[in-house]
């Protein structure tokens, strides 16, 4: 992955100041830290994508570090899942990803020094507790009543947490900074909770466990990491992250931070994103409706357009949020120059061609990519009886309509022009059934020699020839921009889109796409970009709406 140097950031600057002053021998090491306990989601590929990108412009490397510090929240699943979605995205991180647990007992051994410097003890106060004790952003904390234990008595309380011989939440071991700091995070925080818990890759070797803002830094020191990106709900933090390495005069690496993604109509917190799907309001974590890499992946999202969402963010120091249509733009974009070109209908009317020969078949010469000259061509059959979409025919057309309708003239593309002559009607319903058309054989492939002007050209499937599938069109996951933020009264979930899928089930698809594979990507001309799902198999295909060829709901422009 590299990143893009078209215009510079922050970040960019810092590290590229850092190598000309000699600064960590001209090294860059950065690192994506994921935790284990959920699905990575849009919000993530924007930090996959600058630190991976960063790392490889500058001839570093960036680890995958799992924070696997929670044992009750982390599964073995969510690990391999990340792994895929870091290396689809393009992250390089080596043969093997690297692990907070990796360093668990050198993280014990910094705790029992720093009890033996007395800048740590163990405290016997329950959560409740500690947070009554923390005091308010005018009014110092309280200092606990366990915090002057002498350095002896607190080794062998740590030892015994570690040995198991306390409930889980009986003590904890707590930094001894300062309780009147202006900086939460600076007034006695949590660096292990007693938590009997089988973990993951540890198995039941633990029973403590370290927070993240006690593991965070130390795990960063032993990487070596000269740039620590992370999002400015961690600005607060560093303080902390800094007094500790500071405390066992280890290597200092530097926390950046930058904004997180925020997107409109997408839901970013892993804990709801969680609870869609223990409650069954979503298929699952890969769910093409979800904001989730995965998701994305299964709805026919590119690797690419997701990198160029990303790095056409940008970074700064205050956070915002960006319209969704912005990121369908960038998607759109690649798939434009990416994905073939194939007729589908979706919701099919069947047109005979009265003057057209019962039985002939011709083959109709189609570009594959009009983006792509290398891509070539492709036959697609023509023959007496054809779909079209319902929605391309009128019996009494409105004013400014320009398909077909009787006695109207329209192009099928790479066809023949045809006009309307008649409408077969369900007797019972008045529902058109069948429309019958004329061609002009002198209009093959579409042209007009004579020069006469059409407005329409509409695309088609032949009937004898098409491949049946179910078609899954997507609209928002939520119905409003901030779906976070529970209605009056209500919860989260109230803001779900009913309407947030529609499966069609007898979509009609030029022939070449029975062979399709799973993850295909193609544009339905004149209807958009299409995914072959995972589910997707010879005797049952199933395709997903990526997006539309145009945005019609964003209420900015497409570019920002």
């Amino acid at each position: 992955m590299s990143s893009s140097s078209e215009s510079s950031n922050f970040i960019r600057d810092i590290i590229v100041a850092d190598i000309e002053s000699g600064k960590h021998e001209g090294r860059v090491q950065t690192r994506f830290p994921p935790e284990p306990n959920g699905y990575l989601h849009v919000g993530h590929a924007k930090s996959i994508t600058l630190n991976f990108g960063l790392a490889s412009e500058f001839g570093g490397k960036c680890n995958l570090r799992f924070d696997d510090t929670n044992p009750e929240k982390e599964e073995t699943e969510y690990v391999d899942s990340i792994i895929e979605d870091v290396r689809w995205l393009g992250g390089d991180f080596g043969v093997k990803p690297l692990y907070a647990s990796d360093y668990f007992q050198q993280i014990y051994d910094w705790a029992v020094e720093l009890i033996r410097k007395g800048k740590a003890y163990v405290c016997d106060l329950s959560a409740e507790e500690v947070r009554a004790t923390r005091g308010t952003p005018t009014e110092p904390g309280i200092e606990s009543p366990y915090r002057n234990r002498s350095v002896e008595e607190n080794l062998d309380l740590f030892e015994r947490m570690r040995n198991g011989e306390f409930p889980d939440g009986a003590r904890t071991l707590r930094a001894k900074i300062d309780m009147a700091s202006p900086n939460f995070n600076m007034r006695d925080p949590v660096m292990y909770r007693i938590l009997h818990a089988e973990h993951h890759r540890t198995g039941n070797k633990w029973c403590i466990y370290p927070m993240y803002d006690w593991a965070h830094g130390q795990c960063d020191s032993i990487e070596k990491i000269t740039h620590s990106i992370c999002t400015l709900e961690f600005e607060d933090h560093r303080p902390l992250y800094d007094w500790f390495v500071e405390q066992l005069g280890i290597f200092h690496p530097q926390q950046i931070e930058f904004d997180r993604l925020s997107l409109t109509y997408t839901l970013m917190s892993k804990r709801k994103l969680l609870t869609l799907v223990q409650q069954g309001l979503v298929e699952s974590w890969d769910d093409p409706r979800m904001p989730t890499i995965s998701g994305m992946r299964r709805r026919g999202y590119s690797a690419e357009g997701l990198r160029n969402f990303a790095r056409n963010l940008g970074v700064s120091k205050t956070n915002g949020i960006t319209e969704l249509s912005r990121l369908e733009y960038y998607i759109r974009e690649d798939l434009n120059r990416t994905a073939t070109r194939v007729m589908g209908v979706l919701k099919p009317l069947k047109v005979v061609l009265t003057n057209y020969p019962e039985g002939q078949v011709e083959w109709m010469e189609a570009v594959n990519n009009p983006e792509d000259p290398s891509a070539g061509t492709r036959q697609v059959p023509f023959s007496r009886e054809l779909y079209i979409e319902q929605d391309d025919f009128r019996e009494v057309p409105p004013k400014g309509y320009y398909r077909l309708s009787p006695g109207k003239e329209v192009r099928l593309r790479y066809g023949y022009l045809v006009t309307c002559t008649d409408v077969v009607k369900d007797p019972a319903t008045g529902e058109v059934t069948e429309i019958h058309c004329t061609i002009d054989p002198a209009t093959k492939g579409g042209t007009t020699p004579d020069g006469r002007k059409v407005k329409s050209t509409i695309h088609w499937v032949s009937a004898a020839h098409a491949v049946t599938a179910t078609v899954r069109l997507y609209d928002t996951l939520f119905t409003v921009e901030n779906p976070g933020q529970a209605p009056e009264g209500g919860v989260f979930t109230d803001n779900l889109n009913p309407k947030s899928l529609e499966v069609i089930t007898d979509a009609k698809l030029e022939p070449a796409l029975a062979n399709a594979k799973p993850l295909d990507r193609f544009q339905f001309e004149r209807l958009g970009y299409f995914c072959v799902d995972k589910t997707s198999a010879a005797d049952k295909l199933v395709f997903n709406r990526t997006v539309g060829l145009r945005d019609t709901w964003a209420k900015v422009e497409k570019k920002g």
